[in-house]
């Protein structure tokens, strides 16, 4: 890959990723066709946004409109069993840069990211792009049709760059044969939205440690987002259909019985599995993945939004410079990103980091506890804004500290099963 300006691109994908890197590469004047589905899945899952992700609305310009259809989101709450919560605020947070958030009904909100990418002059064609490969080489070329369709975006030409942008269909890794590495759970994750469930704090985003798996709550306008995440083998034996097995479970297991038994569901469920999973390239010699396509690690801390837009924001610029090393360092830090969010799904899934937070509870009661306390708030907590996942000294605080911070407390007590 040798050096030169990137003068056209086309973008894979009208979700978040896709449309925040074609605003970027828009406003620098690169010509930009964004292929977009006209149908969109009835609900997706990244409806709760950490507060990381406030900065990329802003330099959109659309957190005032986001803000005026979404919820307030001021914190989460983990509920261990059916006494003991946990409760994270983000002004709380030391050193926080933001201390709010949003829950965001994602057809609205995946609308103004797109509205933002036209207005910055990207083109948006309303139908996906086909791709094939280039005979015995590791490029890609963009379908006729959709040459075509981009009008004189590309001038009947290939574009510069392809980028992968639409989600975990993968289309550039699986034409490429591309090698992958998956997360040791093998979940279900079934997503609907419900009346009649209630939070316990408002706004916040709510986890549920089940007795298989956990919940999530996320208090929407006028409704909730309610997702399980529970073994698939598991799932089967409460009936065939994703409906059955989500309206089952949910009112079957002890720790959310309570709070389930009035929900009315009032959307279809949507069943995701093929999530915990990267691609190990994410650049080749004319195409580049972002988002999800270049790899998701799990629901659990609503980091998959931040991620995508992170992964469009530092790919515009590496595209943007144009030289090999830039975009090795673009995949080189994506990799090094979705590596640390691995580890932190790693200690919630094995009990470490909630029995971690339980015993901060504990320890900040006493003299010792408190003068550790300060140093530890500006460091744990961020792992739930964002803005400290991928920190390096966080990161080995945080992995030091669920090896030999626990306190003698079991973390198989909260391990999820």
């Amino acid at each position: 890959m040798a050096t030169a300006r990137v003068n056209t691109v086309a973008v894979l994908g009208g979700g978040p990723a896709g449309a925040m890197l074609a605003a970027l590469l828009a406003k620098r004047g690169v010509r930009v066709a964004l292929f977009s589905k006209a149908k969109r899945p009835p609900i997706i899952v990244g409806e709760s946004l950490v507060p990381a992700v406030i900065p990329f609305l802003r330099r959109l310009g659309i957190e005032d409109e986001v803000a005026a259809y979404s919820i307030w989101k001021g914190g989460a709450t983990f509920v261990l069993n059916t006494e003991q919560r946990l409760n994270v605020r983000f002004d709380e947070v030391r050193g926080a840069r933001t201390t709010y958030s949003y829950n965001v009904p994602r057809d609205r909100f995946d609308a103004s990211i797109l509205r933002a990418a036209e207005r910055a002059g990207a083109r948006i064609v309303p139908q996906p792009a086909h791709l094939t490969r280039e005979a015995d080489t590791d490029r890609v070329v963009l379908g006729s049709d959709a040459i075509a369709a981009a009008g004189d975006v590309f001038d009947g030409k290939q574009p510069d760059w392809i980028v992968d942008a639409a989600g975990r269909s993968r289309q550039i890794a699986r034409l490429l044969d591309l090698p992958t590495i998956e997360g040791e759970r093998h979940d279900s994750a079934l997503h609907a939205h419900v009346e009649g469930v209630e939070v316990e704090i408002d706004g916040n985003v709510h986890t549920d440690r089940l007795e298989h798996g956990w919940a999530w709550r996320i208090p929407l306008p006028d409704r909730v987002s309610v997702g399980l995440i529970v073994d698939t083998d598991f799932l089967r034996t409460f009936g065939d259909t994703a409906e059955e097995q989500y309206d089952n479970y949910l009112h079957a297991d002890p720790v959310i019985r309570d709070w389930a038994r009035p929900a009315r569901r009032i959307t279809p469920v949507v069943r995701y599995s093929n999530y915990q999973l990267r691609t190990t390239r994410g650049v080749g010699a004319n195409w580049a993945l972002a988002g999800d396509a270049f790899g998701f690690i799990d629901p659990v801390f609503s980091s998959g939004m931040l991620i995508a837009l992170e992964s469009a924001d530092e790919l515009a610029t590496a595209l943007l410079d144009g030289s090999p090393e830039a975009l090795r360092t673009y995949e080189r830090q994506f990799l090094h990103k979705l590596e640390c969010w691995q580890r932190t799904v790693e200690y919630f899934y094995s009990g470490r980091l909630l029995t971690l937070f339980k015993v901060g509870d504990i320890v900040r009661t006493k003299f010792w506890g408190r003068m550790l306390d300060f140093h530890f708030r500006k460091h744990m907590p961020r792992l739930f804004t964002g803005e400290g996942a991928t920190n390096r000294y966080s990161q080995w605080l945080l992995g030091f500290m669920v090896q030999h911070g626990l306190y003698r407390q079991d973390p198989a007590e909260l391990r999820i099963n």
